[in-house]
């Protein structure tokens, strides 16, 4: 049990910056992406807001492309990026092996046709090149506290259309078995290398709950231009939420039944 708030850690850095439950989820991934060796040159693809990347890695040259003119505008305010360009990941205007490392992190389950971005992967990475993702798989639709709930009960009307609905708020297109993911990245013959579950029940229920006690965070977002108003020390309730959430941020988050998946793949 911690008494102290390490102001540079990724918990904090996260959740000061993020509405709690997101932050949590974000500085789980940031640490495993800190234990790898990011090669450059880097394509960050899907870069959104630029916050995950301009706050997990450091001496990496980053190039950021998103769909949305409007997130590159914010990524761009934090001056981290090389450069930025607003394009579709299925058609991605580089040159054949271009980039030793792409990265996508919660990215691929928002595509519909997520296939074709994975084939543009493979043409720009070099051989020997990685492709390193973060996914949620069906845990996460399977695991949802208040649709267990109901399946307790028996009502399977309810379960059902609670995970449909949970999974249409988080915009997820492809919530699918993690051997499915692993399936669509050898198909184009990238070679798995490593891959994990993380973010197990417990933390889904925080996850999944902090969308509900997350909303002020929302409504400063739309009102103020930014999820915590005050992200110092002085934030009593944003110090209470640190103390809460650490033990499972410090805490092996790798598990079987985990709500997403981490993989990291190889083009030979």
């Amino acid at each position: 049990m911690i008494d102290q708030i390490d102001t540079q850690d990724l918990l904090w850095q996260n959740i000061s910056e993020l509405p709690y439950f997101r932050g949590f989820l974000r500085s789980i991934e940031s640490k495993y992406f800190r234990e790898l060796q990011i090669e450059n040159p880097v394509l960050d693809l899907g870069c959104g807001d630029g916050h995950f990347s301009a706050r997990t890695f450091e001496n990496n040259q980053l190039q950021g492309i998103d769909p949305s003119f409007r997130s590159l505008l914010s990524a761009k305010r934090y001056n981290y990026y090389f450069g930025l360009i607003c394009t579709e990941g299925n058609h991605l205007p580089y040159k054949k092996n271009s980039y030793k490392t792409i990265i996508s992190n919660s990215v691929l389950e928002h595509i519909p046709d997520v296939d074709s971005v994975i084939r543009e992967v493979v043409r720009v990475l070099l051989p020997g090149g990685k492709f390193i993702i973060t996914v949620p798989n069906s845990n996460f639709t399977n695991n949802l506290s208040i649709a267990k709930f109901f399946d307790k009960l028996g009502i399977k009307l309810f379960a059902n259309g609670y995970r449909r609905f949970f999974n249409w708020i988080s915009r997820h297109r492809h919530p699918d078995p993690t051997e499915q993911w692993l399936g669509r990245l050898k198909k184009q013959g990238l070679v798995i290398k490593n891959h994990w579950n993380y973010f197990p029940p417990p933390s889904l229920k925080i996850l999944e709950w902090g969308h509900y006690f997350g909303l002020p965070s929302w409504l400063n977002s739309k009102v103020f231009g930014r999820w915590v108003l005050n992200p110092k020390k002085s934030n009593y309730l944003l110090k209470r939420i640190y103390f809460w959430i650490y033990p499972y941020y410090q805490g092996d988050q790798k598990s079987l039944n985990g709500a997403y998946t981490f993989i990291v793949a190889e083009k030979q």
